[in-house]
């Protein structure tokens, strides 16, 4: 979007390191609001962080190169501010299960219920069947992953649908798996298959790229692609205010230890069909299937004309991510955790610095939560500091 400025330009108010919607949000809002000039360091070749979008060549689907992306909220401020830079369409995300042969509404609910187990059961019978399947182990005795799924849902549930998807994304028997991964396991008695609860949900109208390229369309931000930080944090670090948006661990040289994230492959294909799966994701809950799941990107947006006998599929596998891979979800081990409260403590000390986003906070943030957050920042630290004087201190990698 820019070319590197010259030597002898003059310093930015605010460094955003980082173009995902964190980062973004931080630089639309200093620059607009409080008429700051904002420099974005971007490592990769495009703006939008891992919620770029773009269409593929052949049949003009609009996929999203770095997994699904599904937008929805109940945060008014939320909705209210991502409404300034797109429309949203109607689409609700609903996800379907492949399990030996069959194909599942998900999440676990009365549909599934009374496919799986072959009969037609009242909301109360569904109840008192899983509440009976479930007494196997009590939740609050569970010693491993397997037994708290076992206590919540029953063991015939959980071996269909939750054993096999569950070791495809550890690439670890649940039985070796901590019991804190899962909190709960809803099950709905009814027939609801919509997979968010939440009061807004929509996709871009125009494609996310559009939309993050709107938050940064401003006289006052000035976006620099392919460029890494460490690369000329010199020029900034201790000079002006630093929002970094990157690996914590990173940022430190990893001196207490890489944290450890799981990471996707997402492998893309045109196939020569109309319609390849009829909706948008299906999971693959068998063990023996090596992908998690395969999305059809052309269901996200049924509103659009497409190119007729041709749909884009990307099969998603899952593993532990090494240190060159993008990483997605925090594994967050008890180890993890000891790292992470180091790394605040250094993070304290950094001056004229503050972390955020989902790998700048080692937590896994939605778009909508990574917006949030954005704002709150903005709110209480960014803003009192250029507007009062109000001292800029971090408060470590927990924003």
């Amino acid at each position: 979007m820019s070319t590197p400025a010259a030597p002898d330009s003059p310093l930015p108010d605010l460094v955003v390191v980082g173009s995902g919607f964190f980062g973004l949000t931080i630089a639309e809002r200093c620059a607009n609001e409080l008429d700051l000039k904002v420099l974005v360091l971007e490592r990769r070749h495009h703006v939008g962080g891992n919620a770029y979008s773009e269409r593929e060549p052949e049949t003009g689907i609009e996929v999203h190169k770095y997994g699904a992306h599904l937008f929805h909220t109940s945060n008014e401020r939320v909705w209210e501010y991502v409404n300034r830079f797109t429309d949203f369409t109607n689409y609700q995300h609903r996800v379907f299960g492949k399990y030996d042969g069959q194909v599942y509404s998900l999440p676990l609910n009365l549909s599934l219920i009374n496919v799986f187990f072959g009969k037609s059961h009242t909301p109360d019978e569904a109840r008192a069947l899983i509440a009976e399947q479930a007494s196997e182990f009590r939740t609050e005795d569970a010693s491993n992953l397997e037994e708290k799924a076992i206590s919540l849902i029953g063991r015939p549930l959980y071996e269909a649908f939750i054993k096999g998807y569950t070791a495809k994304q550890w690439q670890t028997d649940p039985t070796e798996l901590s019991p804190d991964i899962i909190t709960r396991l809803p099950v709905r008695y009814n027939f609801d298959n919509r997979y968010f609860n939440d009061k807004y949900e929509g996709l871009p109208v125009d494609g996310y790229t559009a939309w993050l390229e709107r938050m940064a369309d401003s006289p006052n931000i000035e976006v620099r692609l392919e460029t890494d930080f460490f690369d000329v944090r010199d020029e900034f670090q201790g000079k002006v205010p630093i929002v970094y948006t990157g690996p914590v661990d990173e940022y430190f040289g990893n001196s207490e230890g890489r944290l450890s994230w799981r990471t996707v492959d997402l492998e893309a294909e045109v196939v020569d069909v109309d319609d390849f799966q009829g909706c948008s994701v299906m999971n693959y809950n068998d063990q023996g299937v090596p992908y998690t799941r395969i999305h059809e990107f052309k269901h996200f947006h049924p509103e659009r004309t497409y190119l007729p006998g041709k749909s884009v599929i990307v099969h998603e596998y899952s593993r532990f991510a090494e240190e060159t891979d993008e990483p997605y979800y925090p594994i967050n081990t008890a180890e993890d955790r000891e790292k992470l409260l180091r790394y605040r403590d250094l993070a304290k000390k950094e001056p004229m610095t503050l972390f955020g986003g989902r790998l700048g906070t080692y937590k896994y943030l939605d778009m909508h939560m990574a917006i949030g957050s954005a704002l709150s920042m903005y709110d209480n630290k960014l803003k009192p500091h250029f507007t009062e004087g109000a001292p800029l201190t971090s408060g470590g990698v927990d924003e």
